[in-house]
C-alpha cells in the first residue's frame, strides 16, 4: 500500500477545502470499499480526509413529507430506521441484501453510492482495464464476463455497478446532494452515474472534489408497496447476478402507478422506464408483467456467456410484480 497522510475533517467546508488542496486525496468514511482498493493498489491516495464524524448522520422527515438521509448514516441504521421500513421498504430490503451485518455497521450511505465495480479485471493490476487505465482495453469482453452487463454497455467496458442500495434509490427517484468549494449542488440518482460510452473511468456526474452530504427521497405513496429481490450465486452474502427494485399501486386489478429498477445488468442502476410504460394503466396480470419485462430487456446485448441474464430478469420481474399485485388484492 502506498504511504498516505490522514486528517480528520472538522466540518463540511473544511473537508471540501482539504480535498481541493490535494488532487490525490480521497474522502474516507466507512472505508469498506476504498481501503480494499488501496490494499490491492487500485486506489493510491496521497491523503485520506476522514469525514465519518461530520454531523451528517441523521435521518429526518422533510417539509414535503419526504425523507432526508445523511451521507454518514450507516447502512445498518438506514435499514433499521422506522420511517424507512414503513414508507420505503424496498430500501430496507436492498440494504439488508447488500452485505453482512459487520459491513453494514461500518459502511455509509455516501460510500455505498460511490463504491466501485467488483469486476476481476478492474481489481487485478496485472490485467488491462479501461476503467482503471483508460485506453488499455477491456479483456472481460472476450474473457470472464458471465456476471457482466447486458444493458447499456459499450466496447470499452462491460462491468456492472455493485450497489444494491442504489438500485432501490433509482426506483424511488432519490436525489443526491453535495457540497463543493463553489457551494452546494444536487443531482437525481438517475443522472448520478454516467453512461459507459468511451469513458468508463468517468463514473459519476459529481464535480471534482465534491462531498456527498445527504440524499432526499420524495414522498411516494406507491413506495409503501415495494420490494427488492436479489439473485446471487450462493446463499451467503454475494454480489447480485440480477436484482429488481419494484413498487406497484394496484386498484381494482389495474396498475395505477409503478416504479421498477434493475441491478447487476448495467454499469449503473437501470431504471426500467419501458417496463413502467407498459405497466401503468394495464391489468395487473402475469401477461402484463411479462410484456413489461420483455419491453425493457429488448435493448439487451448479451455477450457469449451472460445471455442467461435476459431470462433471469424476465422471470424475476414477473415473480416480484406478481407478488406485489397479489398483496394489493388482499
Amino acid at each position: 500500500m502506498k504511504e498516505f497522510t490522514y486528517q480528520k475533517a472538522a466540518d463540511v467546508p473544511g473537508a471540501v477545502a482539504l480535498l481541493g488542496a490535494d488532487p490525490d486525496a480521497r474522502f474516507l468514511a466507512g472505508g469498506t470499499n476504498l481501503v480494499d482498493l488501496m490494499k490491492s493498489g487500485v486506489e493510491r491516495p496521497a491523503r485520506l480526509v476522514d469525514v465519518r464524524e461530520l454531523p451528517l448522520d441523521r435521518i429526518e422527515t422533510t417539509a414535503d413529507d419526504g425523507l432526508r438521509i445523511g451521507a454518514t448514516v450507516t447502512n445498518s441504521d438506514l435499514a433499521a430506521h422506522p420511517e424507512v421500513r414503513r414508507r420505503y421498504p424496498v430500501l430496507t430490503q436492498a440494504v439488508l441484501a447488500g452485505a453482512s451485518g459487520q459491513l453494514r455497521n461500518m459502511a455509509t450511505v455516501g460510500g455505498n453510492l460511490l463504491q466501485r465495480t467488483r469486476c476481476a479485471y478492474f481489481t487485478d493490476l496485472t490485467k488491462p482495464c479501461n476503467k482503471r487505465d483508460p485506453g488499455s482495453g477491456c479483456p472481460a469482453i472476450r474473457g470472464e464476463h458471465h456476471n457482466h452487463a447486458v444493458l447499456g454497455a459499450s466496447s470499452h467496458c462491460v462491468a456492472v455497478h455493485p450497489s444494491d442500495m442504489a438500485v432501490a434509490l433509482a426506483a424511488l427517484d432519490g436525489v443526491v446532494h453535495y457540497e463543493t468549494a463553489d457551494g452546494p449542488g444536487e443531482v437525481p440518482i438517475g443522472w448520478l452515474y454516467l453512461p459507459v460510452a468511451e469513458t468508463p473511468h468517468r463514473e459519476t456526474a459529481l464535480p471534482p472534489g465534491a462531498l456527498i452530504t445527504h440524499l432526499t427521497l420524495p414522498p411516494s405513496p406507491v413506495a409503501a408497496h415495494s420490494r427488492y429481490r436479489k439473485v446471487r450465486e450462493r446463499a451467503s452474502y454475494a454480489f447480485a447476478i440480477g436484482s429488481i427494485a419494484a413498487a406497484l399501486d394496484v386498484r381494482d386489478g389495474v396498475v395505477h402507478d409503478a416504479r421498477v429498477a434493475f441491478g447487476a445488468v448495467a454499469s449503473r442502476p437501470w431504471r426500467a422506464r419501458a417496463a413502467e410504460r407498459i405497466l401503468i394503466g394495464a391489468q395487473a396480470v402475469t401477461e402484463t408483467f411479462g410484456a413489461a419485462a420483455d419491453a425493457e430487456m429488448a435493448a439487451a446485448r448479451p455477450l457469449a456467456h451472460n445471455a442467461y441474464k435476459v431470462t433471469l430478469m424476465r422471470n424475476l420481474t414477473v415473480a416480484v410484480l406478481g407478488e406485489l399485485a397479489e398483496e394489493a388484492g388482499r
